[in-house]
């Protein structure tokens, strides 16, 4: 049995993704601090922090990210278009 292709990869909005994974763990931390917990469970509240502020991180450095992975896809290609024998 001979093996397909790998399929492209998908395009997504990963700042729209990180900012969407930001806003759910402030909804839950909303609740948590309504929502009486018992004495044991208080952390919750710091998970849910934990979780906002990486989502803002991401949606903070995601663009840069992609940017220099460009920026580096393009000196690549550069580099090796100067290595390439002339036709």
């Amino acid at each position: 049995m001979t093996r397909q292709p790998d399929p492209p990869p998908m395009e997504s909005n990963d700042v729209l993704v990180s900012a969407i994974g930001a806003a759910a763990f402030a909804v839950a931390f909303v609740i948590l601090l309504i929502v009486p917990l018992a004495p044991g469970d208080h952390w919750w509240r710091w998970v849910c922090l934990v979780g906002f502020l990486m989502g803002m991180f991401g949606c903070w450095y995601i663009p840069r990210l992609q940017r220099s992975r460009a920026a580096a896809a393009e000196r690549h290609a550069a580099k090796h278009s100067e290595d390439a024998p002339p036709e």
